[in-house]
């Protein structure tokens, strides 16, 4: 990995000296595909792929925090760190070429009876002398000045990953009033309620709102409006099983 890296940095150099016009205009432009993750029973790496579609290249820092949620739904983030750390991302530093890609793997490790969260960010970062990406001090300097040419802003990226308990159990209770319907997640690990679509009553109108996803966390819930106008249509998704609902007026 380190002689990749130098290899990438060396690269990344000649580029900068090879055209004054070029090292104006270059900036990186770093993509990392789906914004959730999920870790299911018994699956201990999850390979995460960064895409830099930019014409310069991007060093990325992965940074891990996990998400505790308290009974009244608020949250904090704890970055992890150590041995404790429940999630680890391996390598946590990338070297990504302009128009390539590099991966790393994010690695469950530590108790699973209950369902753990995590928020991983990859950013975007000026190379400092005590960060580990193989640089000599001419290639850093020239990469900060090759960014400070312009105006570039180097935009990062956050990753939400559920890492569901080794014994998940579903149980999604559904209560009926006169006003709505409510989904009540009763189980120990978070379900999906995908492609969830409002549409103009009767059913064979065709009118819909766009779509949109709910990941419904353990002990939360989730309220559709009742009316005579309009009806709601989704899927609940439970591990590897998917279920087609209708809430009809």
């Amino acid at each position: 990995m380190k002689r990749l890296m130098t290899t990438l940095a060396a690269a990344m150099a000649v580029a900068m000296s090879a055209s004054p016009h070029l090292v104006q205009a270059a900036a990186p432009s770093i993509h990392v595909g789906a914004m959730y993750e999920y870790a299911e029973p018994g699956k201990g790496a999850l390979l995460k792929r960064v895409r830099n579609t930019g014409d310069a290249t991007a060093f990325v820092r992965v940074q891990i925090s996990e998400v505790r949620y308290a009974a009244d739904g608020s949250h904090h983030e704890v970055p992890v760190s150590g041995t404790d750390a429940g999630l680890v991302a391996s390598p946590s530093r990338l070297i990504v070429p302009a128009q390539g890609q590099q991966a790393t793997r994010l690695l469950v490790q530590g108790d699973r009876s209950a369902e753990r969260y995590y928020r991983v960010r990859f950013v975007p970062v000026l190379p400092q002398s005590e960060d580990e990406f193989a640089l000599t001090d001419a290639q850093r300097d020239d990469y900060r000045r090759e960014l400070s040419a312009g105006v570039n802003v180097l935009t990062g990226y956050g990753v939400f990953v559920i890492v569901h308990p080794d014994q998940p159990r579903y149980d999604v209770q559904t209560e009926t009033q006169a006003g709505y319907v409510q989904l009540h997640n009763a189980g120990n690990t978070t379900v999906v309620l995908d492609d969830i679509r409002q549409c103009s009553a009767p059913e064979t109108s065709g009118r819909c709102a766009p779509s949109r996803k709910v990941h419904l966390l353990p002990n939360r819930t989730e309220r559709f409006t009742r009316s005579a106008e309009h009806l709601h249509r989704f899927q609940i998704v439970e591990g590897d099983s998917r279920r087609e609902v209708l809430l009809s007026p």
